[in-house]
């Protein structure tokens, strides 16, 4: 059951994402990453056509299963909010720490390209997702490449939203039977695109839809 978030719930964006994002990837982090080993086929072919030499961050990480894709002449550096998970990515020897999405510990234009796989539908407003794309521009050197994935509203798989509700707790059940309940927000078709456009400064390549994101 995918229960809406109530627009009447007395509760700052912080602590929401706190409760409902960082303490549950916390709590899930073991039984989550035994779920996420294989990497995503359109996220591997970015990762595999970049240049040689190419330096690049893995923002929301997770257990570090893209920074092991290309380890032999590409460079990747990987942070996340949850300290559960950068210890999974840590003892895989993945540079990793821990880091908010919304303050990222690089200099400005520092990587050549940057990756946020399933993250930044865990802000809870608008302005919290915009800051999160502006600190992925803002690590990236000109001319570097920025690729971005969030959970669709209109998915055409398994799960099915109301088209009307676009912020939502989606249950992740743990083996033990324990229940916990994550934040998303849903992004309408051409909804992240126009992020992108309405802070500036960047060109979008190719956006799309691909397994439901």
């Amino acid at each position: 059951m995918r229960e809406p978030v109530a627009d009447t719930l007395e509760i700052s964006s912080t602590a929401k994402e706190e409760q409902y994002v960082h303490a549950v990837y916390n709590e899930i982090a073991t039984h989550f990453s035994d779920t996420r080993f294989k990497p995503w086929p359109v996220i591997e072919r970015y990762l595999l056509a970049l240049p040689a030499g190419s330096l690049g961050a893995d923002i929301g990480c997770g257990n570090g299963k893209y920074l092991g894709v290309r380890t032999g002449d590409i460079f990747m550096m990987g942070t996340d909010r949850s300290s559960s998970l950068v210890e999974i990515c840590r003892s895989r020897n993945h540079e990793c720490l821990i880091s908010d999405g919304l303050d990222l510990p690089y200099r400005n234009g520092c990587f050549d390209f940057a990756i946020s796989i399933a993250v930044i539908h865990h802000f809870s407003t608008k302005e919290r997702r915009m800051d999160a794309v502006r600190e992925l521009l803002r690590i990236v050197r000109t001319g570097g490449t920025v690729l971005v994935f969030v959970w669709a509203l209109e998915q055409k798989g398994r799960r099915k939203f109301d088209e009307n509700t676009q912020d939502v707790l989606v249950p992740w059940a743990k083996p033990n039977g324990d229940v916990y309940q994550r934040y998303y927000h849903l992004f309408r078709d051409g909804e992240l695109s126009s992020l992108f456009s309405e802070i500036g400064g960047c060109e979008i390549e190719e956006a799309g839809y691909d397994r439901d994101n």
